[in-house]
């Protein structure tokens, strides 16, 4: 366990695991504008300390590290904790599934282990609407059978049903947030260093004068390709920020959906990303898949009528955030 960065105040309350990723990044930063005091923890795996605002304390360690993860709750006088540090890629999860439980499952249930050696009682844990797996036609309610069609989408599902049964042993608050798919920046240092989403995939092939591929145009969509709610995430940022408000209260156990209730399809994206980059390449229609359903998009009503939290940012905005923190080669930069 190290720490790499020093903290300028002695008792920080909120222990943010997985802080120096794409998305805890943007979380850290919400959080200490708002004037939350925290703490991350991050094994680096796949964070960068160069993420993190000057003065945030970093401890390095794994989520499997149960004592550590205790030592430094009490070290910290921790009182709640935003539970992001997972892997998420689902083709890899496919692949290695007994790595995806060992990390994101055993993760969870050492957290929620160090937890209780403490008496920590809050949590936010970040879901995913992949625990919907192919829902019906419609928009997603937090009422939406459960149903995930890849290891990725189950460890997350296990997770909730972990953290819901702790919580009646151990008397904790908690909310876990499904969101849905998250692009843009909030700012060009804090760019999605991945290439497993669809805006940056397609950013990539345009910057390198390859066609777009499209997995089918002949979904039961106005257009044939596949609707996706995209989320900005400084906007899923501020939905951590208002679920910890939230736990200000005790005896909190909800779950909730996180969304625009806005469906793109992926022309759409296609189509703002060549705007806004200047760039064209004729896309490329491949078979679909048949493991893509049709249309996702969520109702983010309850989130909206109990947390006051509502999506504000645009597709156009998701993108020209992106764009800015998306490294150009340097022929692009010149031509």
């Amino acid at each position: 366990m190290t720490v790499t960065q020093q903290w300028n105040h002695p008792r920080p309350t909120w222990l943010i695991t997985g802080g120096a990723g794409y998305i805890g990044a943007h979380v850290v930063e919400t959080m200490v504008r708002a004037g939350r005091q925290v703490v991350v923890v991050d094994d680096l795996s796949t964070g960068s300390a160069g993420r993190l605002p000057a003065g945030v304390a970093l401890e390095t360690c794994s989520v499997l590290d149960t004592a550590t993860l205790a030592a430094v709750m009490t070290r910290y006088d921790v009182t709640g904790v935003i539970h992001l540090a997972a892997k998420k890629a689902v083709g890899e999860s496919v692949e290695q599934p007994l790595y995806y439980y060992d990390q994101n499952v055993r993760g969870t249930a050492s957290l929620l282990e160090a937890m209780r050696a403490v008496d920590v009682r809050r949590l936010v844990f970040s879901s995913s609407a992949a625990v919907y797996g192919i829902p019906p036609a419609g928009e997603v309610t937090e009422d939406t059978p459960t149903d995930p069609i890849n290891p990725y989408g189950a460890t997350k599902l296990v997770c909730e049903w972990l953290i819901r049964d702790a919580a009646a042993a151990q008397n904790l608050s908690w909310i876990s947030l499904r969101y849905f798919n998250i692009a843009g920046a909030g700012h060009p240092a804090l760019g999605d260093p991945g290439v497993a989403n669809l805006l940056q995939l397609t950013l990539r092939a345009l910057t390198r004068g390859i066609r777009p591929q499209v997995y089918g145009d002949d979904h039961p969509t106005p257009d044939g390709t596949c609707i996706r709610d995209y989320l900005h995430v400084a906007d899923l940022a501020e939905a951590h920020l208002a679920a910890v408000e939230a736990l200000a209260a005790d005896g909190i156990a909800r779950t909730y959906n996180v969304g625009t209730g806005l469906g793109a399809s992926v022309l759409d994206v296609l189509e703002t990303a060549s705007r806004v980059t200047g760039l064209h390449e004729p896309y490329e229609v491949t078979p679909r898949r048949e493991i893509d359903p049709a249309c996702v998009v969520a109702n983010p009503a309850r989130i909206t009528s109990e947390l006051g939290w509502r999506a504000q940012r645009t597709l156009h905005d998701m993108v020209t955030s992106a764009w800015a923190a998306f490294p150009q080669p340097v022929e692009t930069l010149v031509g």
